[in-house]
Formats: C-alpha cells, structure tokens, sequence
C-alpha cells in the first residue's frame, strides 16, 4: 500500500510514501500537534483524498525541520513510538506483536524531503 501526497497548487508536484514510512510519519505529525486526531486518523487511509490546507503544510513542515530533524543523527531514523535509532534499517518483517513497531520508521533523509515537500506545496491531498 502507498500514500501520494498531491500539492494542491500545481498537478506535477507530489510526494510519495510507502505504508511503513507513512505510519511513522502520522505519528510524529501527531506529536506535534498541528492536526486533529480525526484527520489524522483520516490521513492513514489511502485513497480517501483528504486535503491539508497550506497553513497546515507549512505548519508541519516547519515542525519537522525545526524539532524533529535536530533531533535525529546523520543515518538515523525515527520510529512510529518516536524512538531514535543510528542503525540501518536491515528490511526484516517483524511478524510478533511484541516487535511490529519495529517495521514502521522513518529516516532523516526522508523527513527531510517530507518536510520540504510540505514548506513548498499549497497544501496537499492524500491519495
């Protein structure tokens, strides 16, 4: 499963996701505390097309770069419990309950891209 996020200022510009970074990346959205928890519940459906306006883009943008990213080494990737690790991802599915968590991460790299995406579009829709 994907998510691509479409800026809702120009037809060309968008940025996608796959659902193992996307899970991730809701939860540190959600941390930040810029979205409801109902969008953000919405946001983790793919294909429903719900739009976040640009105040709310750049608003998260903004976040990300300025709190999260400092936060994160070179390398490094952030989980979906928003624990911080140096190591690769080694791409192992981690089928036990107890270890699932361990699927769903984020790099700096990408957040980065994510976070510029979100600071340059006119707010985005998820599709």
């Amino acid at each position: 499963m994907s998510f691509t996020l479409h800026d809702l200022g120009s037809e060309n510009f968008q940025f996608s996701s796959n659902v193992w970074h996307w899970k991730a990346a809701l939860e540190i959205i959600k941390s930040i505390d810029i979205i409801s928890e109902g969008k953000i519940r919405q946001m983790g459906y793919n294909a429903t097309g719900v739009k976040v306006d640009v105040e709310d883009a750049h608003a998260i943008g903004e976040a990300v770069r300025d709190k999260i990213l400092p936060k994160l080494p070179e390398g490094g990737r952030m989980f979906a419990d928003l624990r911080i690790t140096d190591e690769p991802d080694d791409m192992t599915l981690h089928r036990d309950d107890d270890d699932q968590w361990k699927n769903y991460s984020v790099t700096r790299d990408w957040l980065k891209e994510f976070s510029e995406f979100c600071l340059q579009s006119k707010g985005f829709q998820i599709f």
